[in-house]
């Protein structure tokens, strides 16, 4: 059974991209099983044999599942099956990047002959640099298998015997040769070189763990526009220089408080009957003018009524008497 959250995208990119030839469903159930056997082959080699054989069977035509089934075989113990698995890689894909495994498979078949002969019909120009160094300690084990102690020394005096340098298989080439130099009796020259695999292991295991250290960086948003700090400018200037910015700002803000001139600002008593005369008065007459004063108005409207009676033939007596006359 594969656990619900297990997804095809938990398989490496490259292998995903070689089961794009199946199908869609059986793609994704292949690339699932090849998911688990990623993440179970440290801890359940058996459990990951068994995915392993599950996607072989739905792709067997496929060099990655053949490829996958070969290494859980290999770490379950089957070097029978793991070596068929491997030839058969090797004729799909066409690479020989696991000439080592194929030697060792035939070391555990107690056959270190062909191991040799499997070895030395390498084309080795063809390899990387860790695919030679595992295949070197594959042949030395072998020699070690047939007696050949001082030519399993050979087989590991390689360019890549170099204790200077630290790679990912230098701690284990360091030691295969140490072992080797036990073997014939060199046992000062043995605990050298097993000072050099622990030192390599050392290293390895601090730049490992450096490149585990998570770097976190806190940012704090402010409202002011400031300049970008410098490389070796200390983060107390940067925060002086945020809160001198903030206190300007408010000093300014309150400045402009003070120099407002108070007509600008309306008492709200004053401010009621202009907001009366913008919903209209009642009491204001149609078409007064908003520059005159009150007798003005008055004194015009009188003018107004007199001119009308004129025309209407009405006298001086019957006018009605302005605001002048009243006075």
């Amino acid at each position: 059974m594969i656990p619900d959250d297990i997804r095809a995208n938990d398989l490496h990119p490259a292998a995903r991209n070689e089961l794009k030839t199946l199908q869609a469903d059986v793609q994704e159930r292949v690339a699932r099983h090849l998911a688990m056997v990623a993440m179970l082959i440290d801890e359940d080699p058996e459990l990951a044999h068994q995915h392993a054989l599950s996607a072989s069977r739905r792709a067997g035509r496929i060099p990655v599942a053949r490829e996958t089934l070969a290494i859980t075989a290999y770490r379950t113990g089957d070097f029978a099956l793991a070596l068929r698995e491997l030839r058969t890689y090797r004729r799909l894909s066409g690479l020989d990047g696991h000439l080592a495994l194929m030697v060792d498979c035939e070391r555990g078949l107690g056959r270190p002959e062909k191991a040799l002969e499997t070895g030395l019909e390498a084309d080795t120009s063809k390899l990387d640099t860790e695919q030679r160094v595992h295949l070197a300690i594959a042949m030395s084990g072998a020699r070690l298998d047939l007696g050949q102690t001082q030519q399993a020394l050979f087989e590991l005096e390689i360019p890549e015997l170099n204790p200077q340098r630290a790679f990912s298989w230098s701690p284990e080439l360091f030691g295969a040769y140490a072992a080797v130099l036990e073997d014939l009796g060199r046992d000062d020259e043995a605990r050298e070189w097993y000072r050099h695999a622990d030192r390599a292991a050392g290293a390895l295991q601090d730049h490992l763990g450096s490149l585990d250290q998570l770097e976190v960086f806190e940012i704090h948003e402010s409202e002011f526009d400031l300049e970008e700090a410098s490389d070796d400018e200390d983060p107390a200037d940067v925060d002086a220089r945020v809160e001198g910015a903030a206190e300007e700002s408010e000093q300014r803000s309150d400045a402009a408080d003070d120099t407002r001139p108070e007509e600008d600002a309306v008492a709200p008593a004053e401010a009621e009957p202009e907001a009366g005369a913008a919903v209209g008065d009642a009491a204001a007459p149609a078409g007064e003018d908003e520059g005159l004063s009150a007798p003005d108005a008055e004194d015009e409207i009188a003018a107004e009524v007199a001119e009308l009676l004129a025309e209407a033939g009405i006298g001086e007596a019957e006018r009605p008497e302005s605001a002048e006359d009243r006075s």
